[in-house]
């Protein structure tokens, strides 16, 4: 049998983790450290493997609940060779260090089992809750995974030049800086999204670091019909970003 498929083989590497393609990577196991994946991301392995999932104490489950934030996991152990992706999107490898990394959970497609991650709350300018206003914080040092949909844009934040980026398209940003939720309106209704322009609540980003964006936001477009009630129209709801949708349906 021949076919232009046999070009893509299974790339042959020594690092732990290896991207096979932009939307596919390839975690390689001793036997020695276990490798923390989102739940469903196998696509394929090779050697003895097991896939168990990962227990969540009641703290993490109870701020599961309250926040909607945070990691549906499963830990893979064994030696051999595992590939993970989730829906094609494209796949990153980021090296935690001591300043640890803040990231929105559902953009995350695995991470060493050493690290720590726990959900923590972002500041709103008015108080009220919205797309963005809990994130996941990974410490430690270690690798974690993350995914977007399409090229990311890798921002440098810098003490003279401040970053603003769409709640609803940042990825992750150094945890050394500092952030606020807020909305550009100053009329009374700041739940409603910026006017007719189709922009809504923004994250700012002060200090030194770094803010990923990806060219794509969770929420559908402004006059898109969405499920039902206008809850649905802002991506709020069963059939909002994080309801029925946090896969990113809309990318």
């Amino acid at each position: 049998m021949q076919s232009p498929l046999f070009a893509y083989t299974e790339q042959q590497t020594q690092g732990r983790y290896a991207l096979q393609n932009e939307q596919l990577l390839r975690v390689a196991l001793t036997g020695q450290d276990d490798v923390l994946a989102r739940k469903g991301a196998m696509v394929a392995y090779q050697g003895l493997m097991e896939f168990d999932g990962e227990y969540r104490s009641s703290g993490q489950r109870s701020r599961r609940s309250r926040t909607g934030e945070g990691l549906d996991l499963m830990r893979v152990s064994g030696q051999g060779t595992v590939y993970l992706a989730n829906l094609a999107q494209h796949v990153h490898v980021v090296d935690v260090d001591r300043d640890g990394l803040t990231v929105d959970s559902a953009y995350v497609l695995a991470l060493d089992s050493t690290l720590h991650h726990e959900v923590i709350a972002v500041d709103s300018q008015y108080g009220i809750s919205g797309t963005g206003k809990y994130q996941l914080l990974i410490t430690g040092t270690g690798k974690v995974a993350l995914m977007t949909s399409g090229r990311p844009l890798m921002m440098r934040v810098t003490p003279d030049k401040y970053v603003s980026a769409d709640a609803d398209a940042i990825v992750a940003w150094s945890s050394s800086l500092r952030v606020q939720m807020q909305a550009q309106t100053y009329s009374s209704p700041v739940r409603r999204r910026r006017g007719s322009t189709g922009e809504g609540w923004e994250l700012s980003f002060l200090g030194q670091g770094f803010a990923l964006v990806q060219p794509s936001e969770v929420l559908p477009p402004q006059a898109a019909e969405i499920g039902d009630g206008i809850a649905a129209q802002f991506g709020l709801g069963q059939q909002g970003a994080h309801g029925q949708n946090r896969g990113n349906a809309w990318s």
